[in-house]
């Protein structure tokens, strides 16, 4: 090996931090978040079964993706590890909308965010359009999980001056 060779190595990492976290499966709880199907859920429904003769105690876990709202299931032995995604929320102010359905967001530190779309979900989506064009001064939550984000609620803090 010499110490010419060039060593390219592709990185999509974000400062090495692991997207999920493990959790025992027996000690996920309703409204608590899971993987699965690569997914990131929120638990609406946990039920534990009991040991057979020879074998562990299950858990059934029914949760619903966060991002588009498809209902997931799952059955994973309770003392078994599940991942568990880091899910963060954090509010933006918004400053436009784009023709081609992007928002413009200001962050925290008085930089913009252009990358988001318009929320699919339809009632969010008309009381954001309809707040802009009212000319209303209107923070977003976004909530990011897993390297995906999308605005998951609305608040007003009064018209713009």
């Amino acid at each position: 090996m010499s110490d010419s060779e060039d060593h390219h190595f592709e990185s999509k990492a974000d400062a090495g931090a692991s997207k999920t976290y493990p959790q025992q499966a027996g000690t996920i709880r309703k409204n608590g978040h899971i993987v699965i199907k690569q997914r990131p859920c929120k638990v609406v429904e946990v039920s534990t079964s009991k040991t057979g003769k020879h074998g562990h105690a299950k858990c059934h876990f029914v949760a619903i993706d966060i991002f588009n709202g498809k209902k997931l299931e799952d059955i994973v032995p309770s003392s078994h590890n599940c991942d568990v995604p880091h899910v963060n929320r954090t509010d933006y102010q918004l400053i436009d909308i784009s023709e081609d359905g992007f928002v413009s967001l200001l962050t925290e530190n008085g930089g913009t965010k252009d990358d988001l779309r318009l929320p699919t979900d339809e009632s969010l989506l008309t009381q954001i359009k309809e707040g802009f064009a009212e000319g209303k001064d209107l923070i977003v939550t976004v909530m990011s999980a897993m390297g995906e984000e999308q605005i998951c609620a609305l608040k007003d803090i009064g018209p713009k001056n």
